[in-house]
């Protein structure tokens, strides 16, 4: 389902990748994701839910739970997925300390400390676009996923 279906209020997990997957990487990831979606149940009820990888960086799933909601189980198997991801890739997807960050039309990311020593050395600054990963619904995700500095958690990280 592409996630542009589900509604407003839908839950979402954002997994950034420690580093930007190559193009069949991610054709081989959306096949996954895609068979992991459709296969996706809570107590035996198959969730409405939305799988998708953004910028080569993210993987994003999505979940409507206005009809049932994801139980403990399902969101196991959820990370398990993930872990798959992240192990056969050898990729980093649970790296929370890691801030991305777009320059220059290029998505970056740099540990928190190195991301706030940029900013106190003037490379990034308010305006710089970051991925608050923090999101929780969709519609949070379309309207702040991708916004400036100052109009993220991030901006407490401004001198």
């Amino acid at each position: 389902m592409d996630y542009k279906k589900l509604p407003d209020h839908s839950r979402v997990w954002i997994y950034q990748s420690s580093r930007t997957l190559s193009e069949k990487e991610v054709e081989e990831i959306k096949e996954y994701g895609t068979t992991f979606i459709e296969n996706w149940a809570t107590h035996g009820t198959d969730l409405v839910a939305a799988f998708e990888v953004f910028y080569q960086r993210f993987i994003v799933l999505f979940a409507d739970e206005s009809q049932i909601k994801a139980s403990g189980c399902s969101i196991d198997s959820s990370v398990k997925f993930v872990k798959d991801v992240q192990h056969a890739y050898q990729v980093d997807l649970f790296d929370r300390l890691s801030i991305a960050f777009r320059t220059n039309g290029k998505i970056d990311s740099l540990r928190m400390n190195d991301f706030q020593n940029a900013l106190d050395q003037n490379n990034l600054n308010e305006k710089t676009i970051v991925f608050n990963n923090l999101v929780q619904t969709k519609g949070e995700f379309e309207s702040s996923w991708e916004v400036p500095i100052k109009e993220s958690w991030h901006a407490r990280m401004l001198s």
